[in-house]
């Protein structure tokens, strides 16, 4: 039994640093790096590939709505044909810089009010599909446990991986709590750590209601831009490891 464990990283944005990269790295096994749309620059997109590099974590784009005010967690209305072309624009200019490094893609993972919508919205899970498909069919989709995004993505020959979320709040059609919503976040870390192994070994989790609910998990996502994100990575690594499953990227 095994699990990727990824997080969301590069979110820095010139003078303003935004989570704990760097820390974060010991403990993951994929990275989805910001593109410059939501958040990050195209010196912290290098910065954050050459760390990946040196900690051998694999690397993924993480295309967003252009939204940097808002960093991409506004719902914003756009056209399949435009979340199409800026999600390609979005994984070359991340696979341009990686490819100085001698280092490849491993996946896409759509950001914030863009991945929520694509995984409910089949047209617009199918234009983020098409992108990612049009730049390399080797690359990996991420999406929700039976979403659109998923769907989509198996229609447009790509492999794709469930990914599931231990410090955030479920609803009982499996998809994420709004953050406006109290609860949303999960901050307790031994129940995180509780719900990333159960997640994995018993494919459930239970909602924000009280049910419970099975999902498929290929990858965790662990949040960096909350407080004590290192440490609750290093805590669910270690809960996980401990429960006798293997942490290993999707193509390690």
């Amino acid at each position: 039994m095994r699990i990727d464990l990824n997080s969301d990283l590069g979110e820095s944005f010139g003078p303003w640093p935004m989570g704990q990269d760097a820390a974060l790295m010991e403990s993951i096994t994929s990275a989805n790096i910001a593109c410059g749309f939501h958040a990050g620059d195209p010196t912290v997109m290098r910065q954050t590939l050459e760390l990946a590099k040196d900690r051998a974590v694999a690397v993924g784009a993480h295309p967003g709505f252009p939204d940097l005010v808002g960093f991409g967690r506004r719902e914003m209305k756009a056209s399949p044909a435009e979340v199409e072309d800026f999600v390609l624009y979005q994984i070359s200019a991340l696979a341009g810089m990686a490819a100085t490094q001698w280092v490849s893609l491993q996946h896409v993972k759509a950001h914030g009010a863009l991945y929520n919508m694509a995984c409910k919205d089949r047209a617009l899970a199918d234009a983020i599909a098409r992108a990612t498909a049009a730049f390399d069919k080797g690359l990996i989709l991420f999406g929700l446990p039976n979403s659109e995004l998923l769907r989509a993505g198996e229609a447009a020959g790509l492999r794709v991986a469930a990914e599931v979320f231990a410090d955030r709040a479920y609803e009982r059609d499996g998809s994420l709590v709004s953050r406006s919503k109290p609860g949303s976040v999960i901050h307790d870390r031994q129940a995180v750590v509780d719900r990333a192994v159960r997640m994995v070994k018993q494919k459930e989790v239970v909602t924000i209601d009280g049910a419970t609910i099975t999902l498929q998990a290929d990858t965790i996502c662990l949040h960096g831009d909350t407080p004590g994100a290192a440490d609750l990575a290093r805590a669910v690594r270690r809960g996980l490891e401990d429960a006798g499953i293997q942490i290993a990227a999707l193509k390690g």
